[in-house]
């Protein structure tokens, strides 16, 4: 009996009193206070026990059977639904290189008569169909004649006719495989030659002559005609310097990258196989990752999962490797063309600026002038190139680092996702940061140039003000210079016109009584005044006659809307605001005022 299954013997003694409880046990086997054990009871006990945990384990190993089945054909499940996504997109691919291949083939055309390599081709075009044909012929059309045979003889013939030639079946089976085996493994052997000849052919030295070509002085540079040394040595150095410094990072990339091997120190065809298992499994796919890894474990059952992360994490680090010397590349030709313009245009310009030395020899002295900003202009784009170099090379570290971070950061996914957002949210204030930056250096110089334009705008509005201030000053000097003259001529004039008074004045006598009583228009007048006294009005009125007032159109029309009953609806007030009055009124009774 195991141990397991019995009760614990509880008793109520210390351990230092064993002693006294073993002298017990054995003075009292006889006492009736103890009883014998059931050992036969306590045996049906433990059988059925242990039958009971055994039907349990059973149960729960046909749970684990059926659950690791289930998952099992979930995971085959899935990964038929990839391979039937991937299996037209490769024979689209396929379709589409052989039809890209027949359009070359058709659209090429013999120069002459001697030129025979086109017909060799179209001829060896020929030949390769009939080999494919007599390949299918050789091997895929037995392969499909013995499953056709063996679903007829399954369909049709009797078990025991079947059992009879059973060996003679199985035979021709194992000798179809057995030459299937032969030509795959012939195929795969022609597969390696084909590759070692591709390998061979020496791309690597047409790519390296093209860079050492890009890296050469341009000859537009070199065979210029400029007429300041200085300037051309300046561009030259500017070449030598963006070649050196682009070549110390491709130098470094590609010390990097020998660092390992082409296939990541795999032997080439699980690499290849182990490529095209993970270009299958795109991100776009659900649970891209766990079915890559399961479908990689079953491709490569005698490799681990930390082997196969681990050589996936040299791929992708072989990979971004290679597309930070792509990168370099494209910047080292796009820098280099910018340069080549920059320095074509410097290099007219200081022609141009010679000339007009030669020219102009009084202007020698600006001519320098023009060379030392050409200078500073060069080096401050040298400056620039620097720091555009440094950021793409700190762009690049950082680009390396995430992509060596990325099994990391699967590993660590909520982690990650939050130091993405920090990271995301940084580059967003970043980029805010910069763009006020560049509006405020942006509305600065605008309001530089405007305070400049409104300064220069005073200076003139000054210099008007004075203008007019002194013309209004001369015309108030000529006006009083007329007005004096006038007042001396009127002054003349009234000398003129009293010596005249003296001569043809009367000479009478003093009648005070009549000089002070009233004339005779006087009296006649106040007699017509007390005549119609009674007839005139209490007061003067100023005001509109009603002749006027019915002569208005506005009023006529108000007359009639009125009659009609229509004078207080919409109509009518339309009506009457677009009359216009007789006469138009004075400007000065207009309002300005808005209520």
């Amino acid at each position: 009996m195991s141990g397991e299954n019995l009760q614990t013997f509880v008793t109520k003694y210390k351990p230092e009193d064993a002693e006294k409880l073993t002298l017990r046990m054995k003075n009292g086997l006889g006492s009736s206070k103890y009883k014998p054990t059931e050992y036969e009871r306590l045996q049906a006990i433990v059988d059925a026990k242990r039958l009971e945990s055994e039907l349990i384990g059973q149960k729960v190993q046909k749970t684990r059977c059926a659950a690791k089945a289930t998952k099992e054909s979930s995971l085959l499940r899935q990964h038929r639904q990839v391979w039937s996504r991937e299996r037209p997109r490769l024979q689209k691919a396929e379709e589409q290189a052989e039809d890209e291949l027949h359009h070359f083939l058709e659209q090429i055309r013999p120069i002459g008569i001697t030129d025979t390599a086109i017909f060799s081709l179209q001829e060896y075009e020929l030949s390769l169909k009939m080999e494919q044909e007599a390949f299918r012929k050789d091997t895929v059309d037995p392969v499909h004649q013995l499953r056709d045979d063996l679903r007829f003889r399954l369909s049709n013939v009797q078990l025991s006719k079947l059992s009879s030639n059973f060996e003679q079946v199985t035979q021709q089976i194992n000798f179809v495989k057995d030459q299937q085996d032969d030509i795959l493994a012939k195929l795969h052997a022609e597969y390696l030659d084909v590759e070692k000849e591709i390998l061979g052919i020496g791309l690597e030295k047409y790519l390296i002559s093209a860079s050492v070509n890009s890296e050469s002085l341009p000859k537009e540079v070199l065979d210029a005609d400029c007429p300041y040394p200085e300037l051309k040595d300046s561009l030259i150095q500017a070449f030598q310097s963006l070649s050196e410094r682009y070549q110390s990072r491709l130098q470094s990339l590609q010390e990097q990258l020998q660092k390992t091997d082409r296939f990541c120190g795999w032997c080439p065809e699980d690499h290849e196989h182990f490529q095209l298992t993970v270009s299958m499994y795109t991100h776009d796919t659900p649970n891209h990752r766990a079915l890559c890894m399961d479908m990689l474990l079953r491709r490569f059952p005698e490799r681990t999962r930390l082997e196969l992360m681990e050589h996936e994490r040299l791929w992708d680090w072989q990979r971004s490797t290679q597309a930070q010397m792509k990168a370099v590349t494209q910047r080292w030709h796009r820098d280099l063309e910018e340069l080549l313009a920059r320095a074509l245009v410097m290099l007219q310009e200081a022609e141009h600026a010679h000339k007009e030395e030669l020219e102009h020899h009084r202007e020698r002295q600006h001519q320098q002038d023009i060379c030392l900003r050409l200078r500073e202009k060069l080096e401050q784009w040298r400056t620039q190139q620097e720091e555009v170099a440094k950021l793409e090379a700190a762009i690049a570290a950082r680009r390396q680092e995430d992509e060596e971070g990325r099994m990391k950061r699967e590993q660590e996914r909520e982690a990650a996702v939050r130091s993405q957002k920090r990271e995301k949210v940084r580059q967003f204030h970043l980029k805010q940061q910069r763009r006020r930056e560049v509006l405020e250096r942006r509305d600065q110089e605008r309001l530089a140039a405007l305070r400049g334009v409104m300064d220069e705008q005073a200076r003139r509005d000054r210099q008007r003000v004075q203008f007019r201030a002194d013309m209004l000053q001369r015309q108030r000097e000529d006006r009083e210079a007329r007005e004096l003259e006038q007042q001396r001529e009127e002054q003349e004039r009234q000398n003129r016109l009293e010596a005249l008074r003296k001569q043809v004045e009367v000479q009478a006598e003093a009648d005070p009584e009549r000089m002070m009583a009233d004339t005779e228009a006087w009296r006649s007048r106040l007699v017509n005044e007390k005549q119609f006294e009674l007839q005139r009005p209490l007061y003067s009125l100023n005001t509109y006659t009603d002749t006027q007032i019915v002569s208005d159109p506005r009023v006529r029309a108000e007359r009639a809307l009125r009659e009609a009953g229509l004078h207080q609806n919409q109509y009518a007030k339309e009506v009457l605001s677009d009359i216009k009055p007789p006469r138009p009124p004075r400007r000065d009774t207009k309002s300005t005022i808005k209520f």
